[in-house]
């Protein structure tokens, strides 16, 4: 799956494959020696001495840790081109219908199977790359205490997974302070809106999703492309934050080709994800 969507990202890229510098390549859903990465950069026939990272086992927030990742190795390698890469998928944690683990269902209806890959530089080559979204400052943060909240372990059965059912109310308690935070330092003033902002927000489920909306006082149809998002291919883990953006990417484009789109569209956002740790990650995100 990975290295099917890392095809067709290149492909829409439009330079050869050889011209990527770095691999990240975010999962939870293997293990192996050698790893993915190394898989991927054959399989997809990234030159031999590709700069590879191998993100393992971060759960919902990898895809966002990717970027940062991503983000800085483009930032400090002039020239580099990063692709980022992730890959999940849910029959390492599927367990058949019993009574005596009702929780497991939940499981097996909210989580789903897939890819997405990114390229990600600095100084695209004009005339034949055209960015779509600038990362402009990226933060991590956990909470302490709540590193029960969200366990997974490796088992004879496979990957076992518990989510604590406190889960949306530790998110709702601590984001409001988080999104400031990453405001603040990626240089947006405090008097900036929420509502200002477009918001590519990762679907953990329904729940969090409304307690985001509710407590940062969001308008309705500000997490339209998460709510699609979820709705079309369920939680997908480091998978959907690039499922969303893309959702993004094709309402400009419609607004674009239909004449809608305005000058007054919003240009800056936040990308977010969450995970064990309780993890946040966080994107200050610029449209172009």
């Amino acid at each position: 799956m990975a290295a099917d969507a890392s095809l067709a990202c290149i492909n829409e890229w439009g330079r050869p494959a050889a011209d990527i510098t770095h691999l990240v390549y975010v999962s939870s859903s293997e293990i192996r020696l050698p790893g993915g990465d190394l898989h991927l950069a054959t399989r997809l026939g990234l030159r031999s001495d590709v700069g590879r990272v191998m993100l393992y086992f971060l759960g919902c927030y990898g895809g966002v840790t990717g970027l940062r990742v991503a983000k800085d190795i483009a930032e400090n390698n002039p020239g580099s081109r990063v692709l980022l890469a992730t890959s999940e998928t849910t029959i390492l944690g599927f367990r058949p219908p019993s009574k005596s683990r009702p929780y497991d269902l939940v499981g097996a209806a909210l989580f789903g199977d897939g890819a997405a890959a990114v390229v990600v530089g600095a100084d695209p080559v004009e005339g034949k790359e055209e960015g779509f979204m600038e990362l402009s400052y990226a933060v991590q943060e956990f909470l302490p205490g709540t590193h029960g909240v969200i366990d997974g372990r490796l088992s004879e059965e496979g990957i076992n997974f518990r989510l604590g059912r406190d889960l949306p109310e530790k998110i709702e308690g601590n984001i409001e302070e988080f999104c400031r935070k990453l405001m603040r330092i990626g240089g947006l003033g405090d008097g900036v809106g929420f509502n200002e902002l477009f918001w590519a927000v990762h679907p953990g489920g329904p729940a969090i999703l409304n307690r985001l909306e509710g407590t940062l006082g969001l308008e309705e149809g500000k997490l339209d492309c998460s709510r699609k998002a979820l709705m079309d291919y369920g939680n997908v883990s480091s998978n959907t934050i690039f499922y969303v953006m893309e959702y993004m990417r094709e309402e400009l484009m419609k607004k674009r080709k239909g004449g809608e789109y305005k000058e007054s569209e919003e240009e800056w956002g936040l990308g977010l994800a969450f995970g064990p740790g309780i993890t946040f990650e966080g994107v200050l995100l610029r449209s172009l």
